[in-house]
């Protein structure tokens, strides 16, 4: 009904769908510029970036696999373009649903998805809308996977704004892949349909873009300039080009309005009140009817703790500051031990199958893959290019071009140069120690140099301290958090008049600006310093 009215109106003269616009300030959430923003319009592919949230808490919990092997529907099957081409009972892994889905906006992708841990579209719409609301989304209900126009599909633009941003702080490892010109997807190489913004506006990375007749050409996209990161939604374009120019003078606008030095707070994650159950596909489950295998957990999640409470009068202030002090001395311990078994690490490793192939981080950050010495297995080393950050459009050759990858030097104190271990991707984030053997002490490691080769250059300050020793300790807790993009960087020190700088060097800018956005999406502050 809602579709064949949808038709009616635009073949009307001078129909044109509402417009509605919001522009914030995404590190502190601060609206900069708003027009009609909670007004209840259709999304269109907008939907999908839920669709995608939804297949990333998944993979966050376990319950789901890049790798998993998805067989489509005949519902998917059957949607209608803009399509990525699948067939009933065909398998394909969610890696390649999840690409088409984000790049080429595929509908039967995204519905396949959704089957896929819904167990079928009601199901699953139903867990798009909960997730939703727990999101801090207050105006939008979800029909589909995908956004095609239905009967009380619809959303705001403040509501898709919302969700850009926890998009991009709730799930970081997996932003980049929204600013991907091209992918492979399995089946097919697609492109994005979002290409003529991000090479257009300065800055811009994300997110998505969507279109049907009700909705007009809609935009929720995102950019950093100068330390500044603004997350902006478009509903009701005429047209692409005249969608894309509203969402550069509202961008404009943000940047002219954000101010220069703003905390970062992140969006508080979506708690479920009273559970959440999941609804999963996997390769070993039997199948349903069309095709669609699936079982049910439940997430049970404990809203107040078992422990007992002490008895009264059994507890002086005595026993709880001894307690106190216990607790301390305990984590002193084990930072102790962690920043001494990397300190006396001197074996070079193979990469282990954790540290190449791990389930649901797929944005590998340059410098922490494998270098061309080590040998690597060729399907774990796709997966981590697969979705790593976009070369600079003055240095790329190709949008699929890998960079290259130039570790620094380690030299012990006999002369003899080892290569740093690669990074490992799962938790725990601590590498196995190697042990030398009893007759032969272990030699201390002396850093000589840091190879300035590959424009390693850069690096990351996380803070000033009043102590070395307290600048060094905060080094190493923040590359345990950020592993992924600090494995491949030297811990440094510098002595400074009102403290002590504690920095990462020896990075690409292109590594320090990944860092230090990934870990400002962390709540820690941090810059980057240049050459």
């Amino acid at each position: 009904m809602i579709a064949a009215l949808a038709s009616l109106l635009a073949a009307a003269p001078g129909f044109s769908a509402p417009y509605a616009a919001i522009v914030i300030d995404a590190r502190t959430g601060e609206i900069l510029y708003s027009e009609n923003a909670e007004a209840r319009l259709h999304p269109a592919s907008l939907t999908k970036m839920m669709t995608l949230y939804i297949a990333f808490e998944e993979i966050q919990r376990g319950n789901i696999s890049l790798d998993t092997m998805v067989t489509v529907s005949k519902h998917a099957a059957a949607q209608p373009p803009s399509r990525l081409g699948l067939r009933a009972g065909q398998k394909i892994s969610l890696r390649n649903l999840i690409r088409a889905a984000a790049i080429k906006s595929a509908n039967d992708a995204a519905a396949a998805i959704g089957d896929a841990i819904g167990g079928n579209e009601a199901d699953f719409a139903r867990r798009m809308t909960r997730t939703a609301k727990a999101l801090g989304m207050k105006n939008t209900t979800f029909k589909n996977a995908h956004g095609l126009t239905a009967q009380g599909h619809l959303s705001t633009a403040m509501d898709m704004t919302i969700l850009g941003r926890h998009l991009f702080y709730d799930f970081p490892q997996y932003y980049n892949l929204f600013s991907r010109r091209s992918v492979d997807a399995g089946i097919a190489t697609v492109n994005n349909t979002n290409r003529r913004f991000l090479d257009a506006y300065e800055g811009a990375d994300g997110i998505k873009t969507g279109y049907t007749v009700a909705a007009g050409f809609n935009l929720t996209a995102s950019a950093e300039r100068g330390g500044k990161r603004l997350i902006a939604t478009v509903f009701g374009g005429k047209s692409t080009p005249d969608r894309n120019a509203k969402m550069m003078k509202l961008l404009d606008l943000g940047f002219g309005k954000a101010p220069r030095n703003a905390p970062v707070n992140p969006p508080t994650p979506p708690s479920y009140q009273g559970g959440d159950d999941m609804l999963v596909a996997d390769t070993d489950l039997p199948e349903v009817a069309d095709g669609a295998g699936k079982t049910v957990r439940a997430s049970m999640q404990i809203s107040t703790s078992p422990r007992p409470q002490p008895r009264p009068g059994t507890q002086t202030p005595e026993t709880a500051v001894a307690a106190a002090e216990a607790v301390t001395a305990m984590q002193d311990g084990i930072e102790g031990a962690l920043a001494a078994a990397l300190a006396t690490e001197t074996d070079p490793a193979t990469p282990s199958e954790d540290s190449l192939g791990v389930e649901g981080v797929e944005l590998a950050s340059a410098g922490t893959t494998a270098t061309d010495a080590v040998p690597q297995d060729p399907a774990a080393t796709e997966a981590l290019a697969e979705l790593a950050p976009q070369a600079r459009p003055d240095t790329a050759t190709t949008d699929t071009a890998a960079p290259e990858i130039i570790p620094f030097q380690v030299v012990s104190a006999s002369g003899v140069a080892v290569s740093p271990r690669p990074a490992k991707r799962s938790a725990p984030i601590y590498d196995d120690v190697a042990t030398p053997a009893p007759d032969t002490p272990a030699e201390p490691e002396v850093v000589i140099s840091v190879s300035t080769s590959g424009d390693r250059h850069w690096g990351v300050n996380v803070g000033r301290f009043g102590s070395s020793y307290e600048a060094e300790r905060a080094l190493l807790r923040t590359q345990l958090v950020e592993t992924a993009t600090l494995n491949g960087s030297l811990r440094k020190v510098m002595p400074r008049s009102g403290g002590f700088d504690a920095t990462f060097v020896g990075l690409t800018q292109d590594q320090a600006d990944l860092a230090c956005r990934r870990l400002q999406a962390r709540a820690i502050q941090c810059f980057t310093m240049g050459p």
